[in-house]
């Protein structure tokens, strides 16, 4: 009597790719590591402000004093809580990042899913903008924008997002060019289905993984511009702790305090390395080939 072995339901599927994605994404040492320091820093930037107080709470009496068990960071040059301005700078450095990378992806995928399907001169019209502000050195031009608006922190967003969109509009054109052709495209195209339709139904979904993959990247290098334009002047306002003008703020007390300036920088450090270090990871579980 012969058996036969099922076949896997499409529930068991899906549970079955997520599961070696998993297994793909741990072996990767510097991933889990990126992966635990984000929790850190997101449970920080949650519960942190919770228990530390106001960040803005000035105590001239005890500035500049150094780490001890009352201000376990020490405090600057306004005896404020060096401990409590770290933490409350992590929701905005982490909540700035995010926000750019989403309003970066959506307007690049608009363009890219646009240039890709039209073709013609629509493809030649946007890219040609893309290749523009792709011509200008990211920073710089940042730069230039927070200087035109103003400096807050709503202006640097605006400022890092569009110095940003171009790399997601390539990529995702890339991705359309490459599957607007295949037969399920095709098979679509067949029963009626729209542009539109095609384009978030069928080629956006599998167009993620390297969408993903820059993302995690991007949210690391905008939380370095940001911090870069609020060490100049152009990002937040003090007293607004964030960790860029916190720096900018204490540079003049490294010497007989360090502790001020770098404590925000080595936030900034760990943040970005986090987010690089899952972006790596995530880049192996989506192209195992590049892994290998």
């Amino acid at each position: 009597m012969t058996t036969t072995t099922p076949l896997p339901t499409e529930s068991a599927l899906p549970a079955a790719t997520g599961n070696a994605n998993w297994r793909r994404f741990r072996r990767n040492p510097g991933a889990m590591v990126g992966l635990v320091l984000l929790a850190l820093l997101v449970s920080a930037a949650l519960l942190g402000p919770a228990l530390t107080g106001d960040p803005a709470a000035q105590n001239l009496g005890a500035r500049l004093q150094a780490p001890s068990s009352s201000h376990p960071l020490g405090t600057d040059q306004l005896g404020r809580d060096v401990l409590a301005r770290v933490l409350n700078g992590a929701r905005i450095s982490l909540g700035l990042g995010v926000s750019v990378m989403l309003a970066s992806l959506l307007v690049g995928s608009v363009v890219g899913l646009v240039a890709g399907l039209r073709g013609g001169w629509w493809d030649e019209g946007l890219m040609r903008v893309t290749d523009i502000f792709l011509a200008f050195p990211g920073l710089i031009l940042a730069m230039a924008i927070s200087a035109a608006l103003g400096p807050s922190l709503t202006n640097v967003l605006i400022a890092v997002a569009l110095v940003s969109w171009p790399t997601y509009a390539r990529l995702i054109r890339a991705q359309v060019l490459a599957l607007r052709e295949r037969e399920f495209v095709e098979a679509a195209r067949a029963l009626g289905s729209t542009q539109g339709r095609i384009a978030v139904r069928h080629l956006l979904p599998n167009a993620l993984a390297p969408l993903l993959v820059q993302g995690s990247f991007d949210v690391g290098s905008a939380i370095l511009t940001a911090a870069g334009l609020g060490f100049i002047g152009f990002g937040a306002q003090p007293p607004t702790p964030e960790w860029g003008a916190m720096v900018s703020e204490t540079r003049n007390y490294i010497g007989p305090a360090p502790w001020a300036s770098s404590a925000p920088a080595v936030a900034i450090l760990l943040t970005v390395l986090a987010f690089n270090l899952l972006g790596d990871g995530l880049r192996d579980v989506f192209d195992p080939r590049a892994a290998r």
